[in-house]
């Protein structure tokens, strides 16, 4: 039975031990350590009392080998009995010596439970000290906790506190500063030019915007009036400062002046001296005031700065007025004693901006920042300007040569704004306003002089009898240019005077006026030439006949709508006036009784009834003149057409008037009286008479139209306009033949048309194209 035990108990050996190599595996480091441990404690003596106990344990298993190998031996068995007998005994010994050894490990092993008991018993009074350390630990943790937020609540309540004192004690620096300004800025040793100044008054500025923008705080308003006080003193020594620097700068420049005066002899600063006595010396003082104004005009957005510049340019400008004046005055005056007034104005206004650029410029020295704003100098630049424009006033009130006028404005216009205005940039802003004022003087006067001129030149002109000599003047022009029967160019001694003038005078103020006033005086002296050339037509065809008048008008009216196509003006102008004749029924109602002032329910209608009407009425000087050209041309072609062909209207005339009495008279009365009479038995159309018309017709052809022809090549000598203004002529010739031709050869026997001898439509438009 033991045999059979003990192999399962060393296969579960051998398992444990496979299963405990596999899981738990060694590393060659390891091996080696346990090798090394095995080997040095093999070396190692075992204790005595083991050695005895091994010792004595071997001889126990000798002994039992011994008797297990000679038991067999000596006994020796006889039956069944004394078998299991042995085997009993043997199984006991067996036994015996397997317990013993198992009783040994079992002994160790409760040794080693109780010992792990006890252990178990310490590690649990262990951990339950370490559970009430725990416990007192999270308590003592709590307590910290505690402790800690409370201190980080008294840190940040400290920082708070000492942010607040902070804030407070930067806030109530603003409020004990006034003390200490107070103090600085009445002691004797403060002034201007000490460097304490301007850090003080930048102190000043900051104090007053924020006491001024804090007003919840206690005494503020009182703070902020003493600073005000403060920085109003100081800028009172400002100015004190900036007066006394100018004064002394100025007078150091009237003493040079005197000086210069003195030592030529004369009244007037010489031209050469004046930059270097006017502008040098006083730019000397700009060093002490340039860093102060610099720090002013960064200021400039507040406005006790803007004052304070505002008093220093005043001071300059009214300093630098003393001393300039007298000398631009003297210097202008000279010039108009010598020159005529085109070199007065050009000269003067020169001068003026030399003197304006030089002017700038020191301004700049002094304030750099303003001088970029022109308006700042005006003080000072007008009133010199004023002084060119005292002088040349008068002459141009009493300047009666529209001519010279022209050429001053032409001078202000191109040599002065456009040129020289142009490239002063800022310096010259200030000369502006003085040379518009002069621009509009002149013109003014320029305008007064054209309607003066066109009143008494052009409207109430009387021609002469030379201006009146019609056709000899014309054949006397076209001989004098060796251009008779050729074409050739127009001249001016054939013009009308009254045209010539209005021409010239036109071309002459077209860039010298603004447009609306040249346009009001295009149309008063196109108005008044067309009427005055008309005035000279009737007295020409009364002096010479009706032909000569009208080629004229034609002539002279197509000149003048030639010469204003250029003129860039709209020559259509609109009248409003105000029209109260329908008040007068409206209020003789009222007095009737039939309507009432105090009508409030047609109070609307009552006060539309009582409003002006406004009238507008349009005035075109272009179209009056196309108007008056038109109507003058259509009767010269119908003079010159009744010249030609007269006998061939009545005629026409009459036939047709003949034929409409005819065809209105009835049927039965045509039956009555019998077949109308025909054409040709009418008195006045027979044959004989309709021939001898037609041969009128012809002469007139042959000798007056070549002579009218003629004539108004010379009038016109243009071939464009000869061709456009004899062309509806030809066609209305033209036009009466065919309709004689027509009628005869219709009315008429052959035998009769021989006898008329009406020449062919194609040669006498051969004719007419030949003539022009």
């Amino acid at each position: 039975m033991s045999a059979r035990v003990r192999p399962a108990a060393v296969a579960r050996g051998y398992n444990f031990a496979s299963t405990w190599e596999q899981n738990a595996a060694l590393t060659e480091e390891q091996q080696a350590a346990v090798a090394a441990v095995a080997q040095v404690f093999a070396d190692r003596p075992m204790p005595a009392h083991v050695l005895d106990r091994h010792a004595s344990g071997d001889k126990s298993c000798l002994t039992d080998a011994l008797q297990q190998t000679t038991l067999p031996t000596e006994v020796i068995l006889l039956n069944t009995h004394q078998f299991y007998k042995w085997y009993t005994d043997l199984e006991s010994a067996m036994k015996s010596e397997m317990e013993e050894k198992y009783k040994s490990y079992v002994n160790t092993l409760t040794n080693h439970l109780e010992t792990c008991d006890q252990i178990l018993g310490q590690v649990d009074s262990t951990l339950t000290l370490f559970e009430d350390l725990r416990g007192q630990h999270h308590a003592v943790a709590v307590k910290t906790k505690t402790l800690h937020d409370a201190c980080e609540r008294l840190v940040m309540e400290k920082d708070r506190l000492v942010d607040f004192a902070d804030a407070l004690r930067s806030k109530l620096n603003y409020f004990d500063e006034l003390e200490n300004a107070v103090t600085q800025f009445y002691t004797p040793a403060m002034n201007v030019t000490s460097g304490h100044f301007l850090p003080l008054l930048k102190r000043l500025d900051e104090c007053i915007s924020y006491v001024g923008s804090n007003p919840q705080y206690a005494d503020s308003g009182v703070y902020l009036l003493k600073f005000r006080q403060l920085q109003s003193r100081a800028l009172g020594m400002v100015r004190t400062h900036v007066l006394s620097i100018l004064k002394s700068a100025s007078s150091q420049v009237q003493a040079a002046i005197k000086e210069c005066v003195a030592v030529n002899g004369k009244p007037v600063l010489p031209e050469a001296m004046e930059t270097s006595v006017l502008y040098i010396r006083f730019k000397a003082a700009a060093s002490e005031m340039k860093p102060l104004m610099e720090e002013l005009e960064s200021r400039a957005s507040r406005k006790e700065y803007t004052q304070i510049l505002s008093d220093c340019h005043s001071i300059y400008c009214e300093l630098r007025m003393s001393i300039v004046q007298g000398v631009v005055h003297q210097r202008i005056s000279e010039y108009s004693k010598k020159e005529l007034l085109t070199s007065v104005t050009r000269q003067g206004c020169a001068y003026l901006m030399q003197m304006c650029q030089l002017e700038h410029q020191l301004f700049d020295h002094f304030f750099p920042s303003s001088s970029a704003e022109g308006s700042n100098l005006a003080p000072l630049v007008q009133p010199l300007c004023t002084v060119l424009y005292d002088i040349l006033r008068p002459k141009l009130i009493h300047e009666a040569d529209l001519d010279l006028l022209c050429e001053v404005v032409d001078i202000i216009k191109v040599e002065v704004l456009d040129e020289q205005l142009s490239r002063r940039g800022e310096s010259g802003f200030g000369l502006k306003p003085t040379i518009f004022r002069i621009l509009a003087d002149v013109q003014e006067r320029l305008t007064f002089l054209a309607q003066t001129y066109m009143r008494n030149e052009i409207a109430s002109y009387l021609p002469s009898s030379e201006d009146l000599d019609y056709p000899t003047k014309v054949d006397h022009a076209v001989w004098k240019s060796g251009i008779e029967g050729e074409e050739g160019r127009d001249t001016f001694a054939t013009w009308f005077p009254p045209l010539e003038k209005t021409l010239s005078c036109l071309s002459k103020l077209y860039r010298c006026l603004e447009p609306a006033i040249f346009t009001g005086l295009a149309q008063d002296s196109i108005g008044m030439c067309s009427m005055s050339i008309q005035r000279a037509s009737k007295a020409i065809a009364k002096r010479s006949c009706e032909m000569d008048g009208q080629l004229f008008l034609i002539k002279n009216l197509l000149i003048l709508r030639e010469q204003i196509a250029p003129f860039d003006i709209e020559f259509a102008v609109t009248h409003k006036e105000l029209d109260f004749t329908h008040l007068l029924e409206h209020l003789r109602q009222i007095l009737r009784g039939q309507a009432s002032f105090f009508d409030f329910a047609n109070r609307s209608s009552l006060a539309r009834a009582f409003s002006p009407r406004i009238l507008e009425s349009q005035v075109d000087a272009k179209k009056d003149l196309e108007k008056s050209l038109k109507s003058t041309c259509e009767q010269f072609i119908m003079s010159i057409t009744k010249l030609a062909v007269e006998p061939m209207l009545s005629f026409i005339t009459k036939v047709t008037a003949v034929k409409l009495s005819m065809n209105s008279s009835t049927r039965g009365r045509h039956a009555e009286l019998g077949a109308p009479k025909p054409l040709k038995d009418q008195a006045f159309a027979a044959p004989e008479k309709v021939a001898e018309m037609v041969a009128k017709v012809e002469d007139a052809l042959k000798d007056a139209l070549p002579g009218v022809v003629s004539k108004m090549k010379y009038y016109l000598q243009n071939p464009a306009t000869q061709s456009i203004l004899f062309k509806p002529i030809k066609s209305n010739i033209i036009e009466a033949y065919g309709q004689i031709t027509s009628l005869i050869n219709a009315e008429y026997s052959p035998e009769d048309v021989s006898m008329v001898r009406l020449s062919k439509c194609e040669d006498l438009q051969a004719y007419l194209d030949h003539l022009c």
